[in-house]
């Protein structure tokens, strides 16, 4: 089940920075953000742990940027406006996905609290 997205109002965990990788460590396919080289199980879980938090709200935080993305391509106030079957092909969507993206970015942009839109709710 997907996490949902943090409301606006709600204030932000600060998850762990994510920082890029120096080049060399990328070409080793064993490398993950140096977790190979923790040795304690207990702070191999607390560094996993932080990693995961900050790529959830990094996934969550970029979702809505999609959806507000969408939802401006889609505006039917724009001379090129996109349809939702447009969308979805560019962000590999369904046409269905592409509306509840198009209908969360409103929400959002409006200064809404919508969830994300694949929440059950």
């Amino acid at each position: 089940m997907a996490e949902p997205t943090p409301r606006r109002n709600e204030p932000r965990l600060r998850p762990a920075p994510l920082l890029f990788e120096p080049a060399e460590a990328t070409g080793d396919p064993e490398h993950f953000f140096d977790l190979e080289s923790i040795d304690d199980p207990r702070a191999l879980l607390a560094r996993a742990t932080e990693l995961t938090v900050a790529f959830r709200a990094a996934a969550d935080r970029a979702t809505e940027f999609q959806a507000m993305a969408a939802a401006q391509l889609a505006d039917p106030r724009r001379f090129d406006r996109l349809t939702t079957a447009d969308i979805a092909e560019r962000a590999e969507w369904t046409e269905d996905y592409a509306k509840k993206m198009v209908e969360f970015g409103r929400d959002l942009m409006r200064g809404g609290e919508g969830g994300s839109p694949v929440d059950p709710a």
